[in-house]
């Protein structure tokens, strides 16, 4: 990789700032140690030492460029948090720079010197990550623990000293009195608006620090893979590992290949995959959108290149293609199967849990209408779960079957299946954990529920025994449990239906969805299954021409508010982007079809092409005669996403953008269960091969849509995450916003020499 302008410009920041703490470190100490009396007068008095004053002023006003850097895509960082990091530091400093009293107090002294540790390290640590390009292994490891250990004990001491120089701040006439007597008061309320603000975020931000301290060390120190088993990414030739780069670019470049190779040539050229993905993904949909030709020619293309690439590796040694692998029966033992048959009663309607009630009959009807009217959800996702309420014969599930791929995951319908009695043929990994809740809940229910062990069920003396056997691996083990689930026998005439529900981050997630894809192809094919897919809302879809209107509405409501207006330019087109696209049009133009662009960048291309390999498989099988149930689901608050406290606080903001609204797990599973139900019974519905509602088989994703506001937001989800924040932190923060706001521009003023 070569050394860039803008890394000699990092560099030189960086090392700047590194010169500069250690100075002001190297004056504070001095003085502490050798030109005081005692220690404890020494701290009280360092920023009565000559020259520290001007030097903090510059080393921590120059972090503001740091925003600056994370606005305009220099680095990484988020901005929100950038500017909040930063501008408590400002506060901090201003209050310092102009309350007499903050200067000469022991906390004043313990803030500069904890500061100074902090930034000395961090920046010499940026500085080593840029030079040697690999910021885990590439530093020195004394800098590297010194990075992601010192925060133990500065952040804390910090912190305090911050907090003090806060406190002495608001009992200093001289501080208070700054602009006049007049604002004293306003000015009391806007530096004792940071200590409130701290209280809540002092722990998080230690805490995510301590976590990223973790995962470096784990990444730092981790044992070399073990020998690769299953399907897994080939070896990129140009980086000499199993990247993902490059056989991504290779897998949908052929897709867009099978139809336009000027295109297919632009992406194997794209020099930043990382981030430049979502034109390549835009340029595709546009092929696929001409005809239907176009749209099954760049799946199969796609779903082939895929095959080909990927390795499987078997455990005698031999490695093959992913696809000659499928080709040919498992090796090893064959499964044996296990079942277990509930004895708890059957429900008999579709019931939504949905703030703090139980929703069924006319309530649900109701509240689906309210639903619709907002916007949160679309006309054709309604109907289909009112199709469930007024059809109870799309919910007696008796003699239906379900192959669950992930079912034990939590976006997964397994809950609502078993309750409403259903055969449930599971397959989720060998994990005691996961089993002992699965055959659990099988227990207790009206369903059934069957599953892959190694011998005999017989052999095994109760449920603990099972638990402990039951399961496989999707990636290991994908042709044994094709071969398992084409034999078994469900009843010559009984329904089955494959879901895809399995979920892991990252590169992961390709390899789990085409190994799902490898099982749904071979059942839809040979066994004539349905399949069913949960599709995300952040991704590229069809529309209706009402949900682009709507959004194109909104917008033009939203960008008269002051608030977005400011946000829109500050955000330099990151932040509030039109969620209204232009519409593509058929190869004869005759056709116009609506898109959004729900693509988040930050989720990465990975997860874009996991999702996208489940579209292509989605509208081949339908064109091959199968029942395909594909829905986008809402952004819900699951375990996994809220843990991430930036997600979980733009999560409670993104309300404001209506018609937002983010659902329970609970919620979603219902919801989602039953669109599938419809779906499954309605033979009028898109997802039926006969169905005339699709011109194009991407329209196929644009009816059923639970999408939670997505669509008919004024603008791209991916634009809106900082803003969310802000508003969040915002309403959290309402009693000192103005002051905070008001004060912050004058004392600002007053800093640069305004008046």
């Amino acid at each position: 990789m070569g050394f860039s302008l803008k890394d000699a410009y990092l560099v030189l920041y960086n090392s700047s700032l590194c010169i500069g703490w250690s100075l002001l470190l190297f004056k504070s100490l001095t003085h502490t140690f050798t030109n005081s009396p005692s220690i404890s007068e020494g701290i009280s008095s360092i920023y009565a030492v000559e020259g520290v004053s001007s030097l903090l002023t510059v080393v921590q006003g120059a972090a503001i460029l740091e925003i600056i850097h994370a606005a305009v895509g220099l680095v990484r960082s988020p901005v929100f948090v950038t500017t909040l990091q930063v501008g408590s530091r400002i506060a901090a400093l201003i209050a310092i720079l102009y309350s007499p009293v903050a200067q000469v107090q022991f906390g004043a002294g313990q803030m500069i010197i904890s500061w100074s540790l902090v930034e000395i390290f961090r920046y010499a640590f940026y500085v080593s990550a840029i030079l040697s390009g690999d910021a885990t292994k590439g530093t020195p490891y004394p800098l590297f623990w010194l990075r992601y250990s010192l925060f133990a004990i500065l952040y804390p001491t910090g912190i305090v000293g911050e907090l003090t120089v806060f406190f002495a701040a608001s009992g200093d006439e001289a501080f208070l009195n700054l602009f006049g007597e007049e604002y004293a008061t306003l000015m009391y309320y806007y530096i004792m608006s940071f200590p409130i603000i701290y209280a809540p975020g002092a722990l998080p931000m230690i805490m995510n620090m301590a976590g990223n301290r973790k995962r470096a060390f784990k990444k730092r120190f981790a044992k070399p893979p073990p020998p690769p088993r299953g399907l897994v990414w080939p070896i990129d030739a140009r980086k000499k590992d199993r990247s993902s780069t490059g056989t991504s670019k290779a897998i949908i470049s052929a897709a867009v290949g099978a139809v336009n190779p000027t295109k297919a040539e632009k992406i194997l050229k794209e020099r930043n995959w990382r981030f430049g993905y979502v034109k390549h993904l835009v340029g595709m949909v546009e092929e696929q959108m001409k005809g239907t030709d176009e749209a099954l020619r760049v799946a199969n293309a796609g779903l082939d290149k895929a095959y080909e690439m990927f390795e499987f590796h078997n455990e005698d040694g031999s490695v093959t293609s992913f696809k000659e692998a499928m080709a040919n029966p498992g090796k090893g033992a064959k499964y044996c199967t296990g079942k277990v048959k509930g004895t708890g009663p059957a429900k008999k309607e579709i019931e939504v849990p949905y703030k703090n009630t139980i929703l069924k009959g006319q309530p649900l009807k109701d509240q689906v209408d309210k639903w619709v009217a907002y916007g949160t959800i679309e006309p054709s996702a309604g109907e289909a779960i009112k199709n469930c309420v007024d059809r109870p014969g799309y919910v007696d599930l008796s003699d239906r079957y379900f192959v669950l791929l992930g079912a034990g995951s939590a976006m997964g319908p397994f809950l609502v299946l078993m309750a409403l009695g259903a055969n449930v043929i599971a397959v989720d990994l060998d994990r005691k954990g996961i089993w002992d809740r699965l055959l659990r809940i099988a227990k207790e229910s009206p369903g059934t529920l069957t599953f892959p062990i190694p011998n005999e069920q017989s052999t095994y003396a109760n449920d603990d025994a099972l638990a402990e056997v039951a399961g496989c691996n999707l990636f290991t083990d994908t042709p044994k449990i094709r071969d398992w689930l084409m034999t078994l026998d469900q009843g010559s005439k009984a329904p089955l239906t494959v879901g895809s529900y399995a979920y892991l981050d990252g590169a992961l997630h390709v390899q789990v969805s085409l190994a799902m894809d490898a099982i749904c192809r071979d059942l839809s094919t040979h066994r004539k299954a349905s399949l069913a897919y949960l599709c995300t809302p952040t991704d590229l879809h069809v529309i209706p021409k009402e949900a682009h209107d709507a959004a194109l509405a909104y917008y033009e409501t939203y960008k008269k508010k002051l608030y977005c207006a400011v946000l829109s330019i500050l955000g330099r087109g990151k932040m509030l982007r039109k969620n209204a696209m232009k519409p593509m049009y058929s190869a004869d133009g005759s056709s116009a079809f609506y898109v959004v662009n729900g693509i988040s960048v930050a989720q990465g291309p990975n997860y874009a092409l996991a999702k996208r390999m489940q579209h292509w498989r989605a509208i081949v099988a339908r064109a091959g005669g199968s029942i395909v149930s594909s829905n986008i689901a809402p952004s819900t608050s699951t375990v996994s996403v809220v843990s991430n406290r930036t997600f979980a606080w733009a999560y409670e903001g993104m309300p404001y953008f209506k018609p937002y609204e983010i659902f329970a797990p609970a919620t979603s599973n219902a919801v989602m269960s039953a669109i599938l139900f419809s779906d499954l019974s309605d033979k009028t519905s898109v997802s039926h091969p006969g169905s005339d509602k699709a011109k194009n088989p991407n329209e196929l994703f644009r009816w059923g849509s639970f999408h939670g506001g997505t669509w008919r937001c004024a603008y791209e989800v991916d634009s809106i995450g900082e803003a969310s924040v802000m508003i969040y932190f915002g309403r959290v923060a309402r009693p000192y916003a103005v002051a905070v706001g008001v004060v912050g521009a004058a004392v600002g003023a007053k800093v640069f020499g305004v008046f």
